[in-house]
């Protein structure tokens, strides 16, 4: 191989890694135990691999930054709000603008590994935070939940 399609190769496979890495979309869903679908948004511009737990961070900040841009007084986020009240129609956060994600977070890992609820990427369970869930082939993760999480 000359040392022109050496580097010529060498740039295609730098540039499709690159390409793959800011590629991925991942679609959150909220079902019920019988399969039903209760709510679902999307992200785009995600790596191809990431971990259960930089995807439940990355759906809490997600949830926190909507409802932070249109605060409507409902907040149906994987984890209920400090001294929010929960209603049939969602939950009423106290203070309808600011949702502190990290906290949350927090929150939600603690109850992923106490079995609050549980995640699928496409049709498996994941069971481990670390465990890396390939977004360009399991581009769905749905969250089964088993018990109320609430913030505090």
């Amino acid at each position: 191989m000359t040392e022109e399609a050496a580097e010529a190769a060498a740039g295609t496979a730098a540039e499709a890694a690159s390409a793959e890495a800011g590629s991925a979309t991942v679609t959150f869903r909220d079902e019920t135990a019988a399969g039903r679908p209760v709510a679902e948004f999307s992200v785009a511009g995600l790596p191809g691999r990431m971990t259960v737990r930089e995807l439940i961070r990355l759906r809490v900040r997600e949830e926190a930054a909507r409802h932070g841009a249109s605060p409507s007084g409902r907040f149906d986020g994987l984890v209920r709000p400090d001294g929010g009240e929960a209603r049939p129609d969602g939950n009423r956060p106290r203070d309808p603008r600011e949702l502190d994600w990290e906290r949350r977070a927090e929150i939600a890992e603690r109850a992923f590994l106490g079995n609050g609820f549980i995640v699928f990427a496409g049709d498996r369970q994941v069971e481990d935070l670390d465990a890396e869930v390939d977004l360009t082939s399991d581009s769905s993760l749905v969250f089964l939940r088993l018990v109320p999480l609430a913030g505090g």
